[in-house]
């Protein structure tokens, strides 16, 4: 039986992250967005104490961008549609000479968002690392999981029922996480976020903060999620998980009032530090401190992630790690 992978808060040897690479895509956020990568890949790097990052762009020009913006990083230039590599970018496996990348079918994001290089990025991450590679024959994306590391994996129904995914029941599903990554027990959220394009990631409602020990968010006033998280805490009650809160950034619209998928959820945990998304909301402090409390290990830091957001998520989205 495969083993599941280890959990995000266990040693990396390195970290890809998306760098954004088409103005066709990111118009008047590009440069910002290219600031806000850099500055999450050097806290990342905490000046050699952290982890290798390998800054991913999708052609020379954006590469040289990468490396004027991030001289400390290993820059590697692979086509791809757009920067999301927690869903394009392989899931790694296994610990010292057993590691291997597990690849899944990717329709882009239920057929909403089709480019060209997201479909066989996967693969060549994982030969770019020298890891075996192996491609399930169903669609599953990085964000829409989250392990402990002892086999439990949490998820939502609105994301891996869907039928834009799979034509899959919700026991078949099971059977397709154990076989694939080695997760014995899935815990079925419901919905995700307002607005978000992923139908429901978990990584920006519930994320493991410890083996057994999760994480979800708690309303801000007039909070358009407010909703969602009363029902994954009511679902959660039911489990023998350990659940903490995170504060919510509350309503965080665009430039038209559109509400984004806005979530402090979205932190990524590296080795030195754990980088936790900023809004300019009244609890990103708050949200910082938090995180600190559930990482005394490492150090928190808040950056601002306003760009990244209008491409429809954050740092976690943008970065797969490589287990040490």
């Amino acid at each position: 039986m495969n083993q599941p992978p280890l959990p995000e808060c266990a040693p990396h040897e390195a970290v890809w992250i998306g760098f954004p690479s088409d103005p066709e895509l990111w118009l008047g956020d590009l440069k910002p967005a290219e600031r806000e990568v850099a500055a999450f890949a050097q806290a990342i790097h905490a000046n050699g104490k952290g982890e290798t990052v390998r800054l991913v762009a999708a052609h020379e020009d954006a590469a040289e961008s990468a490396r004027k913006l991030a001289p400390f990083a290993e820059v590697l230039v692979e086509s791809f549609g757009d920067i999301w590599l927690r869903d394009t970018g392989p899931i790694v496996v296994g610990s010292a000479k057993s590691r291997r990348a597990q690849g899944f079918g990717f329709n882009g994001w239920g057929g909403k968002y089709d480019l060209d290089g997201d479909q066989d990025i996967g693969d060549r991450l994982a030969r770019s690392a020298e890891l075996p590679f192996a491609k399930a024959d169903w669609i599953l994306e990085g964000g829409a999981i989250d392990g402990d590391g002892s086999g439990t994996v949490i998820t939502t129904e609105q994301c891996l029922l869907n039928p834009n995914r799979n034509s899959l029941t919700r026991g078949e599903t099971e059977i397709r996480l154990l076989a694939d990554l080695g997760f014995e027990r899935v815990v079925w959220l419901g919905s995700g976020l307002m607005n978000d394009h992923t139908d429901g990631h978990v990584d920006n409602l519930a994320r493991f903060v410890a083996p057994g020990r999760v994480a979800i968010p708690t309303a801000a006033r007039d909070d358009p999620n407010e909703a969602v998280y009363k029902d994954a805490a009511r679902r959660l009650k039911a489990t023998r998980l350990d659940v903490v809160t995170l504060p919510s950034p509350g309503a965080v619209h665009d430039e038209d009032g559109e509400i984004l998928p806005a979530s402090y959820m979205n932190f990524y945990i590296g080795n030195a530090v754990v980088v936790v998304p900023q809004y300019g909301a009244a609890n990103d402090r708050n949200a910082v401190d938090v995180v600190q409390a559930l990482f005394p290990d490492r150090v928190a830091i808040g950056l601002r992630a306003d760009h990244i957001l209008t491409g429809g998520g954050s740092f976690h989205c943008i970065s797969q790690q490589v287990p040490a």
